[in-house]
């Protein structure tokens, strides 16, 4: 007779043994059952907005970026030099735990996320340079994560025990790059459809950012028991890299709409690659006091992401809503037909170290355009 059978009818009957009270019961399932269905319905979301992303991608002017990077090499800088140096200084300033420093720089040395091409489109960013930014970061993840691993891990553990998934990677960019070359080629045969396209897909992609950040609040929510310098650093980080970002585009004299789309490059990481690190390169115990930091820099990313998009419609609204477009301003598919040649070599202008640009001198400087 089988040892189920002479269970006490009291014990749970999944129990395969039980010993008076204390009943063996198989772990369940359910939560890593569910935790694949979302994410397969998630990644087949986030294709279907990338692939209306990039009915907003110029083909021409993303070949531009690529032939003249001077955007895509301050990217770089920004994300492989400003925000792994910036973990490392939080992770030393806080003094957190060994493996705690460990996973905030892992954060820091992932490439750009997919999301900060959807905020982009929402802030009036230079989509083209986004996308090519997130592809190039991709790529140069390849070697650069390892290599800044070892600059900066160094002081708490051996980079050789960090395992870096470069098939995750590859599925990332895979992701990102097959459904925004359909959407350039439907801009290229059916412009009037991508239109329709974009507008669901913009709408989509924001509501989707907001699913990502509640459900993974559900589904990891054992996980919020932490350190507070870990909440302290995964609500400052993302403002920090947004923040720098900005700056240093500003200050090499990129015009505004590309100066808002590096800031979001800079601060938005791919959270779920630092994840899947994780998760392959350390123990169950190490996991309890590590694996919610990168669920926390990405709510908060993206937290500060909508804050952002908020301020930028309300500026938008009130500063120069009745002037039209400005030169910050990238070209939006709402525009039929070719623009004018004045505004495109207005919108291309770099007049970074103007230090009278002000919706004072936008208003006069219209005037003197359509004078």
């Amino acid at each position: 007779m089988s040892s189920t059978t002479m269970l006490p009818s009291s014990c749970d009957p999944r129990a395969t043994r039980c010993s008076g009270s204390d009943c063996l019961v198989p772990p369940s399932d359910f939560n890593a059952i569910l935790s694949l269905v979302l994410s397969t319905v998630l990644t087949v979301m986030l294709a279907m907005v990338m692939f209306a992303m990039g009915c907003t991608v110029d083909a021409s002017k993303l070949l531009g970026h690529i032939r003249r990077p001077w955007g895509i090499i301050i990217g770089f800088l920004c994300q492989f030099g400003i925000m792994p140096f910036t973990a490392f200084a939080l992770a030393l300033a806080f003094n957190v735990l060994p493996v705690q420093a460990v996973v905030i720089i892992i954060m820091g040395c992932c490439p750009g996320g997919s999301g900060s091409n959807i905020i982009c489109y929402w802030l009036d960013g230079d989509m083209d340079l986004s996308i090519s930014m997130t592809a190039c970061s991709s790529i140069l993840a390849l070697g650069m994560m390892p290599l800044c691993l070892l600059i900066y891990t160094t002081v708490w553990t051996s980079s050789g025990s960090i395992q870096i998934p470069y098939d995750s990677i590859g599925i990332t960019l895979a992701a990102l790059l097959i459904p925004i070359a359909a959407g350039i080629y439907m801009k290229r045969r059916w412009p009037h459809h991508a239109k329709k396209i974009l507008k669901v897909g913009s709408i989509g992609g924001f509501c989707l950012i907001v699913i990502i950040a509640v459900v993974g609040g559900v589904l990891y929510q054992s996980s919020w028991t932490i350190a507070p310098s870990l909440w302290i650093i995964g609500t400052i980080y993302p403002f920090i890299g947004f923040g720098l970002g900005l700056l240093l585009a500003r200050f090499v004299g990129q015009p505004w709409h590309r100066c808002r789309t590096i800031a979001l490059e800079t601060g938005f990481q791919n959270s779920q690659l630092c994840s899947t690190i994780v998760q392959l390169s350390f123990s169950p115990e190490e996991l309890e006091v590590m694996f919610a930091f990168p669920l926390i820099y990405s709510i908060f990313q993206l937290v500060v992401a909508i804050m952002f998009v908020g301020a930028y419609q309300i500026y938008k609204r009130h500063c120069v809503g009745k002037l039209g477009r400005t030169d910050s301003e990238a070209p939006s598919m709402d525009d039929d037909g070719p623009e004018p040649t004045k505004h495109k070599e207005y919108a291309l202008e770099n007049v970074a170290f103007d230090s009278k640009e002000s919706c004072v001198d936008v208003k006069s400087s219209d005037k003197n355009t359509h004078m």
